[in-house]
C-alpha cells in the first residue's frame, strides 16, 4: 500500500524497490534521468539528423515493435510527418504495400530493438537489407549495448548504431534514443522537446502540485475502488497507442491490472477518464514523462512490479512451437461473436485482436465492429492489430484479471513473402502468431473466439 505522498515520491527518486515488491525494480529506473542524458546528446543526434536531411532521401522507415515503435508512431502522427513510416506488422501485404510506396534505394531504414533479437524486427531488417541492395549506409540501428542487432549492424557496416540505456525497459523508452533519434529524423527540435520533458521531471519531484503523482494516485485509487478501465481521451496523434502499452504491460500481472481503453466513454462504475495534456506537439515529451511517473506510482497501489512482463514470453513460445512444426498454422474460425458475448459479465471488457492488414478501410471495419460490440455487450471494448498488441497489451490479456473476452479476427494474408535466412515467410509468421496467441489465451482459461474478417 502506498505511503504518504512526499515519502512515496522521494522513495521513487531514491530508487527504493520496496515502493513496489522489493525485487529488481531499482535496476529499471533509468528513465528518471534519461531526459537529462538525452539533452546532453541533443546536438550530436540533431547533427546526425541534419546530415541525413541534406541527402534528400525520399523516406525513412522505422522497423520496430512495441516500445521501439509506439512512441515513434505517436510522434509521427502528432508532428504530421508523411515521409516517416513505422512498420510494426508482419502482414505480407502491408510489407508489399510499404515497399511499393517508397524507393527502397533512397530510403533510410532504422532497425530498432532493445534486446536486438525481436523476431519481427530482425525479419523486417533482413528483408529490406536484401531489397535495398545490402547498402549499410542506408541502415541505422538503435539497440542496447552488446545485443545481436548491434553485432549485425557492425558486420554489415550500418551507417550508425545508437545505444539504448540498459536500465530502461522498452515501454519506458520514449525519451531515450528509441524515441529521440526518430524525433530528430522527423525534424523535431530536440532541445525544445527535451526541455519540456525536463520541466515535467522537475514537477514530478515536488510534494505538492506533482502532476505525475496526481495522475498515478488517480489510477491507483480508481483501481482500488473498482474503476480499473482507464478511458483515455482520443488525441490527433493517437497518444493512447503509446499509453496503452505503458499501462497494460506495467500493471497487468498477478491477476491484477488497469485496462487501458483509448476512445471509450468514461461513464460507468468500472471506469475512470483521463485526458492527455498536449496543447502543443512539443508538450508530448512532458506527457511521456508524466505518464511514466504516474504508472510507476500506480504500481505501488496495485503492489506489483511495474517493470517486468512475466507473461509476454508465452505467446512467443507458442508461436515458435507452431512454426517448428513446418505445417500451415490452424487459424480456422472457432466459436462466434454471439457465443462470446453471451459470456460477458458486468465489469468485463471485450478486446478485438485483428491479425489483418492495417489499412484505412480495415480501420473503418474494425471501428464499426467495435461500435457494434459496445452496443451489444454494454462493456468496455478495446482493440489492437496483431502482432503489434502482443508487444503492447498482450501482457495484460494473459497476466491480468480474467475479465477479458477476446475476439480474434483473421484474414487471408495473400501469397507468401519469404524472409531471408528463415524456413518460413511473413504469411506463415503472422498466422503462427495468431495461432500461438489464441492457444496461449485458451491455455489460461480466457474466453476467446476467432472469426474471419469477411464474416464480421
Amino acid at each position: 500500500m502506498p505511503t504518504e505522498r512526499s515519502e512515496l515520491i522521494g522513495r521513487i527518486w531514491e530508487r527504493d524497490p520496496t515502493v513496489w515488491t522489493g525485487a529488481d525494480e531499482s535496476k529499471w529506473l533509468g528513465w528518471l534521468d534519461e531526459p537529462a542524458r538525452m539533452r546532453e546528446r541533443a546536438t550530436e543526434i540533431a547533427d546526425f539528423a541534419d546530415e541525413v536531411a541534406d541527402e534528400g532521401l525520399d523516406a525513412i522507415v522505422l522497423l520496430g515493435m512495441g516500445g521501439s515503435s509506439l512512441a515513434p508512431e505517436v510522434l509521427r502522427r502528432t508532428f504530421r510527418v508523411e515521409s516517416f513510416h513505422v512498420l510494426d506488422t508482419t502482414h505480407p501485404q502491408a510489407i508489399r504495400d510499404l515497399e511499393s510506396s517508397i524507393d527502397v534505394e533512397n530510403t533510410l531504414f532504422i532497425s530498432a530493438s532493445k534486446s536486438g533479437g525481436t523476431l519481427e524486427t530482425r525479419s523486417h531488417t533482413d528483408y529490406f537489407w536484401e531489397q535495398s541492395g545490402k547498402v549499410g549506409a542506408r541502415f541505422v540501428a538503435i539497440t542496447d549495448p552488446g545485443s545481436e542487432l548491434e553485432q549485425l549492424a557492425r558486420e554489415r557496416k550500418f551507417r550508425h548504431v545508437f545505444s539504448g540505456e540498459p536500465t530502461i525497459g522498452g515501454r519506458y523508452s520514449a525519451l531515450s534514443p528509441f524515441g529521440i533519434v526518430p524525433a530528430a529524423l522527423m525534424g523535431v527540435d530536440l532541445a525544445r522537446f527535451l526541455d519540456n520533458a525536463l520541466r515535467m521531471g522537475e514537477l514530478c519531484r515536488r510534494d505538492d502540485g506533482n502532476p505525475g503523482y496526481e495522475l498515478g494516485r488517480q489510477f491507483g485509487t480508481g483501481w482500488q475502488n473498482g474503476r480499473d478501465k482507464v478511458c483515455i481521451h482520443e488525441t490527433d496523434g493517437g497518444f493512447g497507442l503509446w499509453a496503452e502499452q505503458l499501462i497494460a504491460e506495467s500493471t497487468g500481472k498477478l491477476g491484477k491490472g488497469l485496462v487501458p481503453a483509448p476512445g471509450e466513454s468514461p461513464d460507468g462504475p468500472d471506469r475512470q477518464g483521463v485526458e492527455p495534456q498536449i496543447a502543443d506537439p512539443y508538450n508530448l515529451a512532458g506527457e511521456f514523462f508524466r505518464w511514466e511517473f504516474a504508472v510507476a506510482v500506480a504500481g505501488s497501489y496495485l503492489e506489483i512490479n511495474p517493470f517486468d512482463q512475466p507473461d509476454v514470453q508465452a505467446a512467443k513460445d507458442k508461436t515458435n512451437e507452431v512454426l517448428a512444426t513446418g505445417d500451415e498454422p490452424d487459424v480456422a474460425p472457432e466459436g462466434s461473436i454471439d457465443e462470446l458475448l453471451e459470456q460477458a459479465n458486468e465489469g468485463d471488457y471485450v478486446c478485438v485482436q485483428a491479425f489483418i492488414q492495417p489499412t484505412d478501410e480495415n480501420d473503418r471495419r474494425i471501428a464499426d465492429l467495435v461500435r457494434k460490440l459496445r452496443r451489444r455487450s454494454g462493456v468496455v471494448v478495446t482493440h489492437g492489430y496483431g502482432p503489434r498488441y502482443l508487444h503492447s497489451t498482450g501482457q495484460l490479456h494473459k497476466g491480468g484479471p480474467n475479465t477479458g473476452l477476446f475476439l480474434q479476427v483473421v484474414d487471408d494474408p495473400g501469397e507468401e513473402l519469404p524472409i531471408p535466412g528463415k524456413p518460413f515467410g511473413f504469411r506463415r509468421l503472422i498466422r503462427a502468431q495468431a495461432a500461438g496467441d489464441y492457444a496461449s489465451l485458451k491455455e489460461r482459461g480466457r474466453r476467446a473466439a476467432r472469426v474471419e474478417l469477411e464474416d464480421i
